[in-house]
């Protein structure tokens, strides 16, 4: 019974993993624009976070319900996941969004993203096992290119300081959202669990906004429904199908995509020249992806680790 409950779920992974690739470039290409509406918006960041959620959030669930999905009763024995979950995302916007303004550009996208790294190192915790050479090298080619990507525009100054560390929480509570989601793609589509955590993030951004005294009712419509289709539709949605197709590290070194768009939307809009070196960190970035997509299995922590126990 078990090995039959293993193939069902091993044979979609593998016949889906190339759709599920195109699906993770997408979302970090939308979601790198994110910055970009967060400082055209006229309201608060935190109150920014909140519209992106709660204009999206009634279109998820109502295309969840019209492809014939039941959320609320597919969910059951997960709303404790969900509602985890929609609060480390909230969290993770709030933190990111107010961050943004405090600091640089080049420096929120380095810290918003540190879920690059941590995210891969809960995959190999969570599967016992040591990353294979190839995957090594590509998580080797994935620093190198952050470091060409970031070092020529990063500044680290006590003026950031403050908000590099609310970056820096960002990536980290959205290294969590990611554990989170993936156990909760391992039973739900992802329309359904996209619709329900964006339904749980609404009343603490809603608070926090309130809280911190923002700015919530916009003037200017355009950014928010922006965000909302471009970030949350289209890029969470992206992002939360491949959760339950790739692995961690190739979910995570695929963030570093975010940087690279960053640069270029830099270039276009604010007229920011790019270096050879954002070349060359693009290419190994696109390079360590493909060799993870084709890397070798992870080796085991300890001999016999991760093997079933004998009876």
């Amino acid at each position: 019974m078990q090995e039959a409950r293993t193939a069902r779920k091993t044979i979609p992974a593998r016949s889906h993993a190339a759709t599920a690739l195109a699906a993770v470039v997408i979302a970090n290409i939308t979601l790198a624009s994110g910055p970009l509406f967060v400082r055209i918006a006229d309201v608060g960041p935190v109150a920014s976070g909140f519209w992106r959620i709660a204009l999206a959030a009634p279109v998820l669930l109502a295309a969840s319900m019209l492809m014939g999905e039941r959320p609320v009763r597919a969910s059951r024995g997960l709303w404790g996941v969900l509602a985890l979950a929609g609060l480390a995302f909230a969290a993770d916007l709030a933190s990111w969004h107010i961050g943004i303004g405090r600091t640089t550009l080049a420096n929120a996208t380095l810290f918003g993203n540190s879920a690059t790294f941590i995210f891969p190192i809960y995959g190999f915790i969570a599967a016992r096992m040591w990353p294979s050479r190839m995957q090594a090298l590509a998580l080797a080619l994935a620093a190198v290119g952050a470091g060409l990507l970031m070092a020529r525009s990063a500044s680290l100054s006590p003026r950031n300081l403050g908000g590099d560390l609310l970056c820096l929480l960002a990536g980290v509570l959205y290294a969590v959202y990611f554990v989170l989601m993936a156990g909760v793609r391992e039973r739900l589509a992802p329309m359904p669990a996209l619709a329900l955590s964006s339904l749980a993030s609404i009343p603490p951004l809603l608070f926090l906004a309130f809280a911190f005294g923002e700015q919530v009712w916009p003037g200017n419509w355009w950014p928010l429904l922006a965000m909302a289709v471009v970030s949350q539709l289209i890029g969470q949605g992206c992002m939360i199908y491949a959760l339950g197709h790739l692995t961690p590290l190739v979910v995570g070194i695929a963030l570093l995509i975010q940087p690279a768009v960053g640069a270029a939307i830099g270039w276009v809009v604010f007229d920011e020249r790019l270096a050879a070196a954002d070349a060359v960190g693009a290419v190994l970035v696109a390079l360590a992806l493909v060799l993870v997509r084709g890397g070798n299995k992870p080796q085991p922590l300890a001999p016999g680790a991760g093997e079933p126990k004998s009876t």
